[in-house]
């Protein structure tokens, strides 16, 4: 199983990038995919993940500006990211789980996740 993340740059404020998850190893469809983002002296946090269900879940402070999507024929996963704010500069990463069809649960720890992928750093200029 292997995750590759891309796709993070250098931006204004109100500015948009696309974060990539590339994925090998394993069957996208039966995996929730998460993001997610640590700042330099915080704790890591949760941003969104992508359910098998492909049911979307989002941490408060990025609802309407990030979109998670996945594209299973590409076997990766996209982070949308639009209306940038200095407070979401930050090294992200994205995460796999194995889930049953039947699992809804969304997965906002960490430890809900067995694979990781290498970050991609994300700078926001004021």
């Amino acid at each position: 199983v292997q995750l590759q993340a891309s796709g993070g740059g250098s931006v204004q404020a109100g500015g948009s990038l696309r974060l990539s998850c590339a994925t090998s190893g394993f069957t996208l469809d039966y995996y929730a995919i998460g993001w997610f983002r640590q700042a330099p002296g915080k704790q890591q946090e949760f941003v969104a993940t992508i359910l098998r269900s492909r049911r979307e879940d989002y941490t408060d402070s990025v609802k309407g500006r990030f979109t998670i999507s996945r594209d299973s024929a590409k076997k990766t996963v996209y982070l949308e990211m639009n209306n940038l704010e200095p407070a979401d500069a930050a090294v992200y990463y994205c995460a796999a789980k194995y889930t049953i069809a039947s699992d809804g649960r969304s997965r906002r720890a960490p430890e809900d996740y067995d694979f990781w992928g290498q970050g991609t750093l994300v700078t926001v200029s004021s």
